[in-house]
């Protein structure tokens, strides 16, 4: 795991500023979709959440001008994006490289959280319910990506190495530590 005493990757200027004007819906239905697609091949994600399985999360990725609205939805998740200050039982606010970093286990979270480099609010049940199921299920969101881009898996691949080598943001799953 990765030391967050180090400086965390800044989200690229170019993303923030194209997020200011894209319009979200589109990119919301995109998210619920890919969301659902990680649901069906690790149900054991949502299952873990138990009495959260309907919590409405708020992750807020603090260097960017939206916040992501997840509710699990007991196993079919809807993902809203949204400009405005989203409500839920639980917010977890941090840079995007802390955040994506959590999913991708390359950051322990306590020392993030100690750090203050993420910022938990609400109901810190839910919030730990969640780091616990998404820890559980290492996820490797760009292996996930490929699976989906089909035949154009190998270019979406490039581009997520290219973009993971530019930006520093921690966009694949980090390989285990060689074993003695």
């Amino acid at each position: 795991m990765s030391d967050p005493q180090n400086q965390l990757p800044h989200c690229p200027a170019a993303l923030a500023a194209a997020l200011r004007v894209m319009p979200l819906a589109p990119l919301s239905l995109s998210l619920t979709a890919f969301s659902r697609r990680i649901a069906r091949n690790h149900p054991a994600l949502f299952q873990r959440l138990g009495a959260y399985g309907r919590t409405e999360f708020v992750l807020d990725p603090v260097d960017l001008p939206i916040v992501v609205c997840l509710n699990p939805n007991d196993g079919r998740p809807r993902i809203k994006l949204t400009r405005r200050k989203a409500q839920g039982a639980a917010r977890i606010s941090g840079p995007l490289a802390a955040l994506i970093g959590l999913v991708h286990g390359a950051f322990d979270g306590d020392a993030l959280f100690f750090s203050r480099d993420l910022v938990i609010e609400g109901d810190t049940g839910a919030a730990l319910a969640l780091r616990n199921a998404i820890d559980d299920a290492e996820l490797d969101l760009a292996q996930e990506a490929e699976t989906l881009s089909g035949p154009l898996a190998r270019p979406v691949h490039h581009l997520i190495a290219i973009a993971e080598h530019q930006t520093g943001l921690c966009l694949t799953r980090p390989e285990d530590a060689t074993i003695w």
